[in-house]
C-alpha cells in the first residue's frame, strides 16, 4: 500500500514539502503523524498554568522555527521522538487529565497541527493550551478554534533584524503579531478560575536575550499599544541560558541583572499590570525537563 503524501504549508515557512504520515521533509523534518518526547505533568510553567497539579506537558519534536538557541535541541531538531497515532494522542491528554493535570499543554505544535485537531474532535474536561513559538499561520489558526482555550505564544522579536539573525525568521514580527492577534480574537479577554488557573486567553511571553534589549522594549512596546488594557496576561522571562554552541558571541552569556532589571522597568512604565517575571535564578539548566520518553 502506496502511504498517501502531502504538500504541507501548515506553517509559515510555507516549504511546500511532501510529508507523508510518518516521514517528511521541510524546514520541521517530520511526517505529519505527531512525534512526542514526553507527556508528564510539569511544574515549571508560569503559575496560572502550572497551578499546584502541574500542567500536563506533552513535548512534540521537530520546530519550523529552529533558533540558533534553542534550549530543547535534541528534540527541536528531531533528534529524538516517538511516532504516535491520533487515537494514542489522544489517550495521552485523557491519562494527563486523569492524573489531575489543570490543562493540556501542546509544546512546540504548530507542525502537527491537523493530527492534533483530530485528537480534539470531542472536548477534553480541562482546558487545552497551544504553546508556541508564536511563529504561526492564521490560517492554520482558525482551524483550531474552539479547540483551544489557551494560547500560550511566545513574542521573541519586534524587529526583522534579530529574527533573522537568529531564526532565519526575518517576516517573524509581521507573523506573529497577526497570529497573536487571531488568538486573541478567539478567546477574548483572559479569564482565570477562583484557584487562580487560566481557563482561557492569551498569555504572551517574551525571552529576554542578551544584548538585545532594543529587541525586548520593541516587544513589550507592541503589546502595550495592540491589546486592551487587562485583557492579555504578559510573562517577561529571563531565563535565557546557553545551552549549545552559538555563532553569536552575545548569546555566549546569561542576560545580566541590569538588563532584566531595565526590561522590567520599562515593562512596568509602559502600563501592563497583569502577567509575570521570573527570578534570575531560573536561568539553569535543571529546568529543562529529561526527555526520556516519559508517558508514551
Amino acid at each position: 500500500m502506496v502511504e498517501k503524501q502531502v504538500l504541507c504549508n501548515c506553517c509559515p515557512r510555507r516549504c511546500g514539502a511532501i510529508r507523508s504520515a510518518r516521514s517528511g521533509g521541510g524546514v520541521c523534518g517530520t511526517g505529519e503523524l505527531p512525534v512526542v518526547a514526553r507527556a508528564a505533568l510539569h511544574f515549571w510553567e508560569e503559575p496560572c498554568i502550572s497551578g499546584t497539579r502541574g500542567s500536563g506537558a506533552v513535548f512534540f519534536c521537530g520546530c519550523s522555527l529552529k533558533c540558533v538557541y534553542c534550549q530543547n535541541l535534541s528534540i527541536s531538531r528531531g533528534e529524538i521522538g516517538k511516532v504516535l497515532s491520533v487515537e494514542k494522542l489522544r489517550e495521552i491528554f485523557c491519562n494527563l487529565a486523569a492524573q489531575g493535570a489543570h490543562n493540556i499543554n501542546l509544546v512546540t505544535p504548530t507542525h502537527f497541527s491537523k493530527s492534533i485537531a483530530a485528537a480534539l474532535a470531542k472536548r477534553l474536561p480541562i482546558p487545552v493550551v497551544y504553546n508556541s513559538s508564536g511563529y504561526d499561520s492564521v490560517q492554520t489558526l482558525q482551524q483550531l478554534e474552539n479547540k483551544i482555550q489557551i494560547y500560550l505564544p511566545d513574542m521573541k522579536y519586534a524587529f526583522a533584524e534579530p529574527a533573522a539573525r537568529y531564526s532565519s525568521a526575518p517576516n517573524y514580527p509581521t507573523v506573529a503579531k497577526k497570529a497573536i492577534w487571531e488568538m486573541y480574537r478567539q478567546t477574548g479577554p483572559y479569564q482565570i478560575d477562583a484557584e487562580g488557573i487560566l481557563q482561557r486567553g492569551v498569555l504572551i511571553r517574551h525571552l529576554v536575550l542578551p544584548g538585545n534589549l532594543k529587541n525586548t522594549l520593541g516587544v513589550i512596546k507592541w503589546v502595550a499599544e495592540t491589546f486592551p488594557k487587562n485583557s492579555v496576561l504578559f510573562s517577561l522571562m529571563g531565563q535565557y541560558t546557553p545551552c549549545n554552541p552559538v555563532p553569536f558571541p552575545e548569546l555566549r552569556r546569561k542576560i545580566s541583572k541590569k538588563e532584566y532589571e531595565t526590561a522590567q522597568n520599562y515593562l512596568f512604565a509602559a502600563g501592563i499590570e497583569n502577567g509575570f517575571v521570573q527570578s534570575l535564578e531560573a536561568s539553569d539548566k535543571t529546568y529543562i525537563p529529561p526527555f526520556d520518553y516519559t508517558g508514551l
